[in-house]
């Protein structure tokens, strides 16, 4: 039988393990958003110098 601390160790390690989840995701997710915004961006350049402008 698993000692009452023993419980709560384990409970409060898969916490942890789920903040930092969420905080890996939560950085890939911004990441995700600078790279789309960059890619924008050099379309945009792009069409522009094409366009002449």
């Amino acid at each position: 039988m698993t000692s009452l601390n023993e419980n709560l160790a384990r409970a409060q390690i898969r916490a942890r393990l789920g903040d930092a989840h969420e905080r890996r995701l939560g950085h890939q997710l911004a990441r995700a958003h600078r790279v789309s915004r960059k890619a924008e961006q050099a379309a945009r350049r792009t069409r522009d110098s094409l366009a002449g402008v």
